[in-house]
């Protein structure tokens, strides 16, 4: 048994590309991937989520390795590639948490929700009237056909 794996092992060891797709070199980035792939989905939420420390955290981990895959030998260029992108999103990431709680984004914020409150209040009083109008009328129309209906009665 042996004897069979270490035979696998050589001729996939024999293909440069197989060997490529074998080895830590490739997976190693293709598995980190996930970091940068969620920080990318992250600067579609509300930025009062963003911890300012993991952010900072993150990007000199990302400034570190990349720095690191190609100290390596041989270079590690789709290490380097994962932590470029890490990299870029932290910044991202970074730069929103800083405008939010440090340059007025939180009051900005703050500012559009209560004019969308006001909006949607007034729309629903407006709903609200319309409504109540068209009820006023419906009894209205009711009472004058009883009124009618009456002075039919009295009439005959």
């Amino acid at each position: 048994m042996a004897a069979a794996i270490s035979a696998i092992n050589a001729k996939i060891r024999s293909q440069p590309t197989l060997s490529y797709f074998c080895s830590t070199h490739f997976w190693g980035p293709f598995s980190n991937f996930g970091i940068p792939i969620a920080a990318i989905l992250d600067t579609q939420k509300d930025p009062e989520l963003i911890s300012g420390r993991m952010t900072a955290a993150l990007t000199v981990y990302a400034a570190t390795f990349m720095r690191y895959s190609m100290a390596v030998t041989p270079k590690n260029y789709l290490l380097f590639a994962c932590h470029f992108v890490n990299f870029g999103a932290q910044s991202t990431q970074g730069a929103r948490f800083l405008k939010y709680w440090h340059y007025g984004g939180k009051e900005e914020a703050l500012k559009i929700k209560a004019q969308q409150t006001a909006q949607t209040a007034k729309t629903e009083g407006q709903n609200v009237l319309q409504q109540g109008e068209e009820k006023g009328k419906s009894i209205l129309h009711q009472g004058e056909a009883k009124l009618k209906e009456v002075r039919d009665k009295v009439i005959k």
